[in-house]
Formats: C-alpha cells, sequence, structure tokens
C-alpha cells in the first residue's frame, strides 16, 4: 500500500467515525426533555410507568446494543473483511434510525426501545474503524492514526449535541430520520472510497459458531491480555463515573445550569480535539508509552480532586485540562493493544475494548447512582480513586515478537 493510498483511507474512516459518532451524539439533548415533557403520548406512558423509569429504560438500550454488537463486530471483520462488515452494520444503523423515527411517529414505546437497540448493535462496529486505522502502520504510525481517528469522534460528540438540539422544534421523530441520513452518508463514502479487501483469517467454521464461539470476549481466557485488561476495566469504572456525574455535581455543588454545563462539555471536547490532532501521539515518544498512560492518570485523578475543590469560573480550568489527558490515554492504550496484541486480530481485539467500556458504563451508572445518595461529590471523589487505583494493577505485556519467539523456541 502506498502512503498516500493509506491517507485517503485514514481521511475516508476519520469522515464516517465523524458522522456516525454526529448521529449517535444527535438524538441525547432531546431524549430527557421528550420523556419528562408530561406529553400525552403514548410512547412517554407506557402502562402508566414514571416517565424517569421509561427514560432509563431507553438510556440503556442502546448501550446494552454497542456492548453486545461491538463484541461480535469487530471479530467478524477479521474474517469477513473490514469493508464488507461495515458495509453491512451501516445499512443496519440506517435502518435502526429510521425505525426509532417511525416508532416516535406511531407512540411505540416497544418499537422505540427494541429500534434503539438494534441500532446501538449495528454500532458496535466503531472497533472496526479503529482496526483499520491501526492497520495503516507503517505508512502512518498508528499513533497518528489514532490521536486523528479520535479527534473526529471527539469532533462528532460536539457537533451531535447541539443539532440535536436545533432540530428538536422540527419534531423528536425528526431527529432520528436525520440521523439516518447521517449514516446513509457514511454508508456511500465507505462503499466508494475504502479498498475491497480479503478476509485477513480464513476459517471453516460457520457464521453462528463465529459470533457465538469467536467473539472479542474469548480473548480474555488469555492471562497476558486479562492482566491487561483489569487495569482498563478499573480504569474504565473510573472515567465513565467522571463522564456520567460530574453534570451533577456541577448542578448539585456549583449550581450550574444547563447553559454552563453545555459550556463545560463544550470545553472538555475542545481541548480533547485540539491534544488529539496535533500533540497526543507525541507525548509516548518522548516520555514512553508505560509513563504516559500511567502519568496520565495520576494526573486525571489529580485533577478530578483539584476540580471539586475549584469554585466559580475557575473550575473551567481542572475541567478543559482533563480533557487534554483523556485525549493522551485514549490514544496510547489502543496503540499498545495494536502493538501488543494485533496478532490475535485487531478487529477482535478493538472490540474487546469497546465491549469493556460499555460494560462499564453500565456498571457505574448503577454503582454511582447508589454513592451520588451520600453526594455527587462522592462520586467524583470515587471516579479520582479509581482512576489512580487502576495504576496499581497495570501489568506490561509482552510484545507480539516475543510470543512469536516463544512459540519458534517451543
Amino acid at each position: 500500500m502506498e502512503k498516500a493510498r493509506a491517507r485517503s483511507i485514514l481521511v475516508a474512516i476519520m469522515l464516517v467515525s465523524l458522522m456516525g459518532t454526529a448521529g449517535i451524539a444527535l438524538p441525547y439533548p432531546i431524549l430527557s426533555p421528550y420523556f419528562l415533557s408530561g406529553a400525552e403520548d403514548n410512547l412517554i406512558n407506557f402502562l402508566e410507568l414514571n416517565p424517569k423509569l421509561l427514560l432509563g429504560i431507553t438510556l440503556a438500550t442502546y448501550p446494552l446494543g454497542l456492548l453486545i454488537g461491538s463484541n461480535v463486530i469487530g471479530s467478524l471483520s477479521d474474517r469477513y473483511g473490514r469493508k464488507l462488515i461495515l458495509i453491512y452494520s451501516l445499512i443496519g444503523s440506517v435502518i435502526g434510525y429510521l425505525l426509532t423515527g417511525f416508532a416516535v411517529y406511531s407512540d411505540s414505546f416497544i418499537g422505540f426501545i427494541a429500534a434503539r437497540f438494534v441500532t446501538g448493535f449495528c454500532e458496535g462496529n466503531i472497533s472496526v474503524a479503529r482496526a483499520i486505522a491501526v492497520e495503516l502502520h507503517p505508512h502512518i504510525d498508528r499513533g497518528r492514526s489514532l490521536s486523528l481517528l479520535y479527534a473526529t469522534v471527539y469532533g462528532g460528540w460536539l457537533v451531535g449535541p447541539l443539532a440535536g438540539g436545533y432540530l428538536m422544534p422540527y419534531g423528536i421523530d425528526t431527529t432520528f430520520y436525520i440521523a439516518a441520513v447521517a449514516m446513509f452518508a457514511s454508508l456511500l463514502l465507505v462503499i466508494f472510497t475504502l479498498p475491497k479487501e480479503a478476509p485477513q483469517k480464513q476459517s471453516e467454521s460457520s457464521l453462528l459458531t463465529e459470533i457465538t464461539k469467536n467473539h472479542s470476549a474469548t480473548l480474555l481466557k488469555d492471562p497476558q491480555i486479562r492482566r491487561f485488561f483489569i487495569y482498563y476495566f478499573i480504569y474504565t469504572l473510573g472515567i465513565n463515573a467522571y463522564y456520567e456525574f460530574y453534570p451533577l455535581w456541577l448542578v448539585e455543588d456549583l449550581s450550574f445550569n444547563s447553559k454552563q454545563i453545555a459550556w463545560v462539555t463544550v470545553a472538555i471536547t475542545s481541548l480533547m480535539i485540539l491534544v488529539s490532532s496535533t500533540i497526543a501521539e507525541k507525548v509516548p515518544r518522548v516520555t514512553g508509552e508505560r509513563k504516559a498512560l500511567l502519568g496520565g492518570n495520576f494526573l486525571f485523578g489529580g485533577l478530578i480532586i483539584l476540580m471539586t475543590l475549584s469554585e466559580g469560573n475557575t473550575v473551567y480550568v481542572s475541567l478543559a485540562l482533563t480533557g487534554a489527558v483523556i485525549a493522551v490515554i485514549n490514544m496510547v492504550f489502543p496503540a499498545m493493544l495494536s502493538e501488543y496484541f494485533g496478532h490475535l486480530g485487531q478487529g477482535k481485539v478493538m472490540g474487546l475494548q469497546v465491549s469493556v467500556f460499555c460494560f462499564t458504563n453500565v456498571v457505574i451508572a448503577l454503582a454511582g447512582s447508589v454513592v451520588s445518595l451520600i453526594s455527587a461529590q462522592a462520586t467524583m471523589w470515587l471516579s479520582a480513586f479509581l482512576i489512580v487505583f487502576s495504576v496499581f494493577t497495570f501489568v506490561q505485556p509482552e510484545k507480539a515478537s516475543e510470543f512469536e519467539t516463544e512459540e519458534a523456541k517451543s
């Protein structure tokens, strides 16, 4: 592969990630206001249950689909090819968003959550995008490609909610139809820009066997990768506690309103984009991967504690700086995954990373809610503790080349 060709593939994947993430994030600003609006729609009065309970079910359905989808889609791309799996999963996403919009139009709660689950499952294809990015190495350094890819993902999380907020006056169903259009544009981009490639791993097993017996979670049978992911499991418990509950802390302790919280999100995401697109991949070159990763954890935890001690607008500084640290950690960890465990299947490995992140998201949402009954500040301290504690569980894995050397000797 020529370097110019590798760059064009990276640009295509970045655009797909931008539009895909924007499509994912588009509905989030409208769901809470819609379910708590007090309207007489059957969708938000299903079985006369509390709308907050229905909202909780809705919010849990999508990441559940994402958890299951990322666990199988990445490994399937190792066998059937990245492009083919991306095409089918994007078709599924388009259909999922269209069905979601139709469910809103039809006032069907069951149809709504079923469509959200299908959409989440299909959007487990983010693991495939990461696999493509790291496979451009050595034509493009894997750290550089991951940094740029994450920068566009952060951009999607910035653009999507803003678009959703402005589209809400046109109807809830319209928002989901626009998301379907964004995913269809991503589908066309994949069809016409990504090269067709042969499957990377031949197998005699059936598709059902691949899904049930060769999914990403089977990698945890390997003691090397299992020890590596113990660190990641604890770290993602911490970062998800931070993501999910810092808005609550801002409201409870600093009396921030929705506009102020929105600007905090802009500050964090903007610094993520800036750092990820400029210096993120350079940090581990200077400090080494291990120091960049674990030093970032210590700094992240310290910033959260400093944030809880801040007053007024000074909190913006600590919050924004967490975005810079997250950008570095988010680049270093998948780059290490690719380097040490890529021989097990890049799609499968990246799928495991996404699955663990989604699983800890669900776990900490429940556990953090209980802790928040004490105080929102307690959830922030829990987040800082988990992020720092994860450092002491980190085990440096052996490189793929060392595995191959040992196998050759035996």
